[in-house]
């Protein structure tokens, strides 16, 4: 277990390294010159080339890839163009932000997709199966911003019962439950999606296992379905449910963005779009390689807790 594990620490070094060349390819695409941007339309060719000198724009492509690689693997994520902090002193209270919205998500698409496509494996062909599978399908089409505006729209503005924007009441924070009571629609909006997902694969995952001649086995043993289920079913249903919530991961981080920017959360999609809008690309390649490797750790995670829930993975390692 214990080399496995490092075996797959070890492993997610090169997926880390693929994802720097990506992000620092992708950035090099974008249009637009940093230095004219800091300095303005109205500077002259001379201060533009010189800032360019400073901020080692001039260098070749290698050389600012490694420089700049050199600079992350130190803990230094350089400074931002637009609002000359240090990008760690920005970046980190709202990446933390989004991981409080991405986490809430997460379980609600855990608590939801999961409980949906049990209930309706388990009722496989009834009214609650079809009208569930149903709205599975629908979320599931439903782009994440629509979903926001929508989830505003009725339970924010016309309803009243939940606020429109922010993270905590600006006139009078309330701590927790203000907290809570803010993220409540940006949550659901993220997870809409993911719950659809979740609950259409969990229940086919379930519907296969209780296919499964081991099933019948103990049925002829007059064990009741309440046992089978619980202690064997949904047992064996676990590692691969697991391992498709643990996919969607990277997909509520991607929606959380868009909800970020619907409600006004202050998170890591705020500050991306203001960058992005600005060409600061130090801020754009930082938040976008600090997401990457919360993806990847968050699947090592999960391949670990499937190795934890099934003996066979266990013994053949």
């Amino acid at each position: 277990m214990f080399r496995y594990t490092f075996s797959r620490m070890v492993s997610t070094i090169p997926v880390l390294f693929g994802v720097t060349i990506i992000v620092f390819l992708l950035i090099q695409l974008i249009p637009g010159d940093p230095a004219r941007t800091i300095l303005g339309g109205e500077a002259t060719p001379e201060a533009i080339e010189t800032l360019r000198e400073e901020m080692g724009l001039n260098k070749p492509f290698f050389v600012q890839y490694f420089t700049w690689l050199t600079e992350i693997i130190q803990g230094d994520l350089g400074y931002s163009y637009t609002l000359h902090t240090p990008i760690v002193q920005e970046l980190l209270p709202k990446f933390l932000n989004s991981m409080i919205l991405t986490g809430a998500s997460l379980l609600i698409c855990i608590l939801l997709g999961i409980s949906f496509g049990l209930v309706s494996a388990l009722k496989n062909g009834s009214v609650f199966d079809k009208v569930s599978m149903g709205f599975a399908i629908i979320g599931a089409s439903m782009p994440v911003f629509w979903v926001a505006l929508m989830l505003m729209w009725l339970f924010a503005i016309k309803l009243q019962l939940f606020p429109v924007s922010g993270m905590y009441n600006m006139r009078n924070p309330g701590g927790l439950f203000d907290l809570l009571h803010h993220l409540v629609l940006p949550a659901f909006a993220t997870a809409t999606v993911s719950i659809a997902v979740v609950a259409r694969l969990s229940r086919n995952t379930v519907i296969e296992v209780l296919q499964q001649d081991y099933v019948k086995y103990f049925q002829s043993f007059g064990l009741s379905d309440a046992k089978i289920n619980f202690f064997h079913v949904i047992r064996n249903a676990l590692p691969p449910i697991i391992n498709i919530t643990g996919l969607q991961v990277g997909y509520i981080m991607g929606g959380a963005l868009f909800s970020e920017i619907v409600f006004n959360w202050p998170g890591i999609g705020q500050l991306l779009y203001a960058a992005i809008t600005s060409n600061d690309y130090p801020m754009i390649q930082s938040g976008i390689l600090l997401i990457g490797l919360t993806f990847v750790v968050v699947n090592l995670l999960v391949d670990m807790i499937n190795i934890w829930l099934s003996p066979k993975l266990r013994d053949s390692l």
